[in-house]
């Protein structure tokens, strides 16, 4: 099976996520820098899952750029990943209405590790689904970036119950540039 027309509908799924990202950010209750104040965890969330959108487009727009065939089993593992994505504004809202519950902050993490597992086995998948892909099978021989989000998120998720729930979403971050960054060093 050819990916054009699968790539296509991946970067439709995460346009219409973008926009309802967007569209969940609440107005402020007044014309004030103050009230725009009170919407910073709002806001700060709103930029945080943007983020994590455009960088899971920029990993699968790179990783399809390679990919010369997929087979049912991708389609299903890359349409369950989307859905489990799409419940992307949904945490978003969530976690930023309640910052500093440990609940909305551990769904959060929680999003972030599923995403991680889930894209470990698309990966694996996809390995299989094309065994004489040389570029693809060196490109996804190694998952340390997404082994950097779990330890990361799950350390998050150890100091958010016992000390801070906002850690939580501070090693989510810290997660989304190890992801940038880790392939770099992997590369040397």
């Amino acid at each position: 099976m050819e990916t054009d027309r699968f790539e296509a509908l991946i970067d439709a799924i995460l346009a219409i996520i973008i926009t309802i990202l967007v569209l969940e950010i609440p107005l402020a209750s007044t014309g004030t820098w103050g009230a725009l104040y009170e919407l910073r965890y709002d806001f700060l969330f709103y930029a945080m899952s943007f983020i994590v959108c455009f960088n899971f487009w920029n990993y699968n727009n790179n990783l399809f750029s390679i990919v010369n065939k997929i087979d049912s089993k991708v389609v299903w593992s890359m349409g369950i990943t989307l859905f489990v994505f799409s419940f992307l504004p949904y945490i978003t809202l969530f976690a930023g209405e309640h910052f500093f519950l440990f609940f909305p902050q551990f769904m959060y993490g929680l999003y972030f590790l599923t995403i991680a597992i889930m894209l470990a086995i698309n990966s694996k998948l996809l390995k299989e689904t094309d065994p004489a892909n040389i570029t693809l099978n060196v490109v996804l021989d190694k998952h340390y970036s997404l082994y950097v989000t779990i330890v990361l998120v799950l350390i998050g998720m150890i100091i958010g119950y016992f000390i801070y729930p906002p850690a939580i979403i501070a090693c989510c971050f810290i997660s989304i540039f190890g992801v940038w960054i880790m392939p770099k060093i992997q590369s040397r």
